[in-house]
């Protein structure tokens, strides 16, 4: 049996969107006859270690320099790594391949100083030039959960003005830049009707958001992180969510959704998801005012825009991203 060791980081700080993509590669490879083990500190967020518990994916606490990492990898008896870390020195990921196991680089735009015989940059408009490497750059290998595929609809949605229209707005497992509390401000400014779900991540932020008020026909519902919350989002009609991992879920789902960018390495991938149509935008956290509330308005009020927004991203994400992905790992494992 091959066995993938993924190296990967959560945390408060970090945010959980480097493990989520890395659950999904490790279902589809142990949907294929793989094991996995993750090498992984997750921050103490219960919710990340929930992701592999409930998955039964094993996990270890992860190495602390290049000579200890090559000795998890042959103590585990592992055949190919898998690498997704803004952080981790470079030399691991060589070190690993002085061994002649194969290493995979999840990317975004920049490699960091790592070194792989395969990069996967999942981002819109990616793109890899590494001659002596195999690419895999685009939207066809995006990474996505299981539990979001398969609510995948056959056809776009069509936006209904026959209900109250139902939003879901969530800002990743930890929402570190408190994001949850200003959004719920904004949709109150909107004035007019809607029936929206919102993640507060920890109970300093459910507290914050229980203080916002809401008016004539709005309804906050807070609750807490939830695995439900692909069956949340497929029964939607707008999403709200910051420009990143979770993106490439909304536009699989072809969910209608308004995007905030709230870090730096998000501007780029916010900036050509709004270009193309695919999301609606509402600009920088912390600097959302008069705009992002008349932005709002328009999604909350017509259904003809929600609908033009489904097709685009229902168009854009076809969910098999992941199957690509594991094909040229195992390739590559086979091979050596």
């Amino acid at each position: 049996m091959t066995i993938v060791g993924i190296r990967c980081d959560a945390g408060a700080r970090t945010g959980v969107g480097h493990l989520v993509r890395c659950v999904a590669l490790a279902e589809e490879l142990v949907a294929r006859g793989a094991g996995v083990r993750f090498l992984s500190d997750l921050g103490g967020v219960e919710w990340a270690t929930a992701q592999l518990t409930q998955r039964g994916l094993p996990w270890h606490p992860p190495p602390f320099d290049p000579v200890g990492f090559v000795a998890a990898v042959e103590r585990l008896e592992i055949d190919a790594v898998v690498i997704d870390s803004y952080t981790l020195p470079p030399q691991h990921s060589v070190a690993v391949r002085k061994t002649g196991r194969p290493v995979l680089a999840i990317v975004d735009g920049d490699f960091r100083g790592q070194t792989a015989d395969i990069y996967v940059d999942q981002n819109l408009d990616a793109v890899i030039d590494d001659p002596e490497a195999v690419g895999l750059a685009g939207l066809d290998y995006a990474l996505l959960r299981g539990s979001v595929r398969q609510l995948r609809p056959l056809s776009p949605p069509v936006g209904s003005s026959a209900r109250t229209p139902k939003v879901v707005a969530f800002f990743g497992g930890t929402d570190a830049y408190r994001a949850a509390p200003q959004i719920a401000r904004l949709l109150a400014r909107t004035g007019v009707p809607f029936d929206a779900t919102i993640i507060g991540a920890n109970e300093e932020l459910r507290a914050e958001l229980a203080q916002v008020a809401a008016g004539p026909g709005q309804r906050f519902d807070i609750i807490p992180p939830t695995d439900d919350l692909p069956k949340l989002l497929a029964g939607a009609d707008l999403a709200v969510s910051a420009s990143g991992t979770s993106t490439w879920e909304l536009l699989c789902l072809g969910l209608p959704s308004a995007l905030v960018w709230v870090v730096d390495n998000q501007i780029i991938g916010y900036d050509r998801t709004i270009a193309r149509g695919y999301a609606a935008g509402l600009g920088q956290l912390g600097h959302l005012g008069d705009d992002s509330v008349t932005t709002l308005r328009s999604l909350l009020t017509d259904a003809g825009r929600r609908t033009e927004l489904a097709a685009r991203a229902w168009a854009a994400v076809d969910g098999r991203g992941v199957e690509r992905v594991t094909d040229a790992l195992l390739e590559r494992v086979t091979a050596r």
